[in-house]
């Protein structure tokens, strides 16, 4: 079966569905949603995509992201792909959300209407191998040092929403 994704006007109406790869290839504005898990010291959970992921893969980025499925909330997507990229399980609340596009490799685009969503867990993340080739918890200073000197190494949606993400949180 094809993944699809919601397509959306910039209010985050549903304007219908596309299988995913196609509205990638389209640069057509669909939902998705960004998770941030912070553990008890207020570190971040980084994951770094799997390097035969279909756009950026090898790229450091925020603990899992993906595309609610149509009839799903965006909070019960996020728990979802939680599990399946991260095999963890925790309470997720919506902290903002922003529109970006971004062209990508592979002639790809990113045009997204990104959800970020929040929650705390000290569980060792169990990554699936297909989704995640690493992760850490860093500290909000090293991300931000670390992303100022090497920018190239994290994703564009994570380098766009981080320090909003950081500001909401008071980081």
């Amino acid at each position: 079966m094809e993944e699809q994704v919601v397509l959306v006007n910039t209010l985050d109406e549903a304007q219908g569905t596309m299988e995913k790869m196609a509205a990638h290839r389209k640069g057509v504005l669909h939902r998705a949603f960004s998770v941030f898990i912070l553990n008890s010291k207020g570190e971040l959970l980084l994951q770094q995509r799997a390097h035969h992921k279909y756009h950026s893969g090898g790229l450091w980025t925020n603990t899992c992201c993906s595309h609610p499925r149509n009839g799903e909330t965006v909070i019960e997507a996020g728990i979802r792909r939680l599990q399946e990229e991260m095999g963890m399980q925790c309470q997720l609340a919506k902290g903002f959300d922003f529109i970006y596009r971004s062209e990508l490799d592979g002639g790809l685009v990113e045009h997204e209407f990104d959800h970020v969503l929040f929650g705390r867990s000290d569980v060792a993340p169990v990554p699936n191998p297909e989704e995640v080739a690493d992760t850490k918890y860093v500290d909000f200073a090293s991300v931000r040092a670390d992303m100022a000197a090497h920018p190239d190494q994290y994703t564009t949606w994570f380098r766009i929403c981080f320090e909003r993400a950081a500001e909401h949180l008071g980081k």
